[in-house]
């Protein structure tokens, strides 16, 4: 099929298009320069066209989304789906899997990735991929607390942390290392946990510290896509901004050495709001958004994702167990924890961000202190959904952004004082631009995952990915900019239209991406004759029953990585 958008008004960062009046042409599921006479023209005048978007931290699929629907009935009945022709589903903060792939494509985004996959159960999460249309996906393994990780890093073996790294991605289809509060998860199993990054994890003796920058220098070893991805120790806890910046600065001194893709940084941290509270108590808890974006705004090692509250009653779910529990302490609402054998936990607590809330105003205005503060080049927008936020409210934060007079409106009359009490957010009349929107939401997010060779721009030979919006592109109104950005006008994946004015009107399923790095034989062979006595003493499951099978996708998407020069 054939398509030529016409007279839209193009944002594409990675090419440096900045608001253009242009054509887009589409033909075989590509950008192509140009299309024969038989194209199908959709006139594009007075709309907006950006490549689809790409979501790189959510928690959509998998053991710890399923408890929070499980655990979460009222969330269930909060929102249902029900449209002629497609399959029906329902929750809010935590919805079902057709759901999930059906309101993301409504907003326009085309690749999300899953941001915490627990290896031992890595086949729940692809199980829910084949079920997730509209969508390219992919999944990151936790490495943080994994007990092999942890021995071979007490050893200084980099080596054989590395060819376990490469087995571990290969079996569990996974993409990326995840780490969620290095050692934090493992003491829990010990009733204890880790605040600093000098700490000592029980048993094993070194600190998160070691975790951090020894599997940076094994991501680089292997020359992943993406950089190691961050959750450090101490989310949520007055004064954790001294331990984000900490964390940060422990592998500025490693270089990026990507086998695929142009990612230039080492570091990612997700959900940065959450690791950017001053204070010693939530008596005295104070933004410190603006300090931790002027480091971020400075190196050129790392990026970040906000995690911004949407101030929603939400499901929080994550690797950080001991964080979770502390979280029931604090709510005393019904909850969730599990451990998962020798390699991470997680945790499941409902929560409810209220805007007249005292700490919930304050987070708010802390994620949109570090947007309102940062480079463009060096965020991207996240709610981590679920924890901040549902993703439909993207269109919501974008609003926000671009707005100053819809911030206002939410600062004076909807949010309790400590939001403009306690943080810079009337301290700037920034408005993000659409040509800063595409950067956050597509062309920064692309490469930082070392994706942006085909998908997040619409350069020649590109996936054609793309959306379009009907808006002005200096539109205020924060209403019209959610409804905008909440309803695309037209949705393209691979190349068909998937949905017109806000509605799915094509059912696709999108691949599944993971890594396979190939890992010298010798090597192998001696990974293998350590992991095999480990799996039959301390594993409920033999290694051999292991490996995520070929049946569990729709369609593979591998990425080879040659690392066979590790010895």
């Amino acid at each position: 099929m054939e398509y030529i958008i016409k007279n839209g008004t193009v944002y594409d960062p990675t090419n440096k298009v900045d608001g253009e009046k242009m054509d887009i042409c589409v033909k075989d599921g590509r950008i192509v320069e140009k299309v024969s006479n038989n194209a199908t023209v959709l006139d594009a005048s007075n709309k907006i066209v950006m490549p689809g978007g790409v979501d790189s931290h959510s928690h959509i699929a998998g053991a710890k989304v399923n408890t929070g629907r499980t655990l979460r009935p009222e969330d269930s009945k909060k929102d249902v789906w029900q449209k002629e022709g497609l399959r029906k589903g329902s929750g809010f903060s935590v919805p079902s899997t057709y759901k999930t792939g059906y309101q993301y494509s409504g907003m326009g985004y085309t690749t999300v990735i899953e941001a915490a996959m627990p290896p031992l159960i890595a086949r729940h999460t692809h199980e829910e991929f084949v079920d997730l249309p509209q969508i390219d996906k992919a999944a990151m393994p936790l490495f943080g607390n994994n007990w092999m990780v942890l021995e071979y890093l007490k050893n200084g073996d980099l080596n054989m942390c590395a060819a376990y790294v490469a087995w571990l991605l290969k079996a569990t289809r996974g993409f990326a290392i995840k780490i969620v509060n290095p050692g934090g998860t493992e003491a829990w199993g010990w009733g204890k946990n880790v605040h600093g990054l000098d700490d000592e994890i029980p048993y094993f003796g070194i600190t998160p510290r070691d975790v951090v920058r020894g599997l940076a220098q094994v991501n680089e070893m292997l020359g992943l896509p993406h950089s190691i991805h961050v959750h450090p120790n101490n989310l949520g806890h007055p004064g954790n901004w001294e331990t984000t910046l900490d964390t940060m600065d422990c592998v500025k001194d490693i270089k990026a050495k990507p086998k695929h893709g142009k990612r230039d940084t080492v570091y990612y941290n997700t959900h940065v709001q959450f690791h950017s509270y001053g204070g010693t108590s939530w008596k005295d808890c104070v933004s410190k958004g603006v300090e931790v974006a002027e480091y971020v705004n400075k190196h050129d090692h790392l990026m970040v994702d906000i995690g911004q509250i949407t101030l929603d009653e939400t499901t929080t779910m994550t690797a950080d167990g001991p964080m979770e529990y502390d979280l029931h302490m604090t709510n005393g609402l019904k909850w969730a924890n599990c451990d998962v054998e020798l390699e991470t936990g997680s945790g499941v607590v409902p929560f409810i961000y209220s805007p007249k809330g005292p700490v919930y105003s304050l987070q708010w205005a802390i994620g949109l202190d570090l947007f309102l503060h940062a480079n463009s080049d060096k965020v991207i927008l996240t709610t981590d959904h679920p924890n901040a936020g549902p993703f439909i409210r993207y269109p919501r934060v974008i609003a926000w952004l671009i707005s100053e007079q819809y911030r206002k409106d939410w600062i004076e009359n909807r949010v309790h004082k400590w939001a403009a009490q306690k943080s810079h957010i009337t301290d700037t009349d920034r408005e993000y631009t659409m040509y800063e929107i595409a950067k956050i939401t597509r062309a920064n997010t692309s490469k930082v995952l070392g994706l942006s060779d085909d998908r997040g721009h619409l350069g020649l030979g590109a996936r054609a990915d793309l959306a379009i919006y009907d808006i002005d592109p200096e539109e205020k109104n924060g209403k019209k900019i959610e409804k905008a950005f909440l309803e695309a006008n037209y949705v393209f994946k691979d190349g068909d239209i998937v949905v017109k004015d806000g509605n799915v009107v094509k059912e696709v399923f999108g691949n599944t991406i993971y890594v396979d790095a190939k890992i010298n034989e010798e090597l192998e062979a001696e990974l293998m004759k350590d992991l095999e006595p480990r799996f039959k003493k301390y594993y409920s499951v033999n290694i051999e029953n292991y490996p995520v099978q070929e049946a569990y996708a729709n369609q593979w998407e591998p990425i080879n990585i040659d690392a066979t020069e590790i010895k």
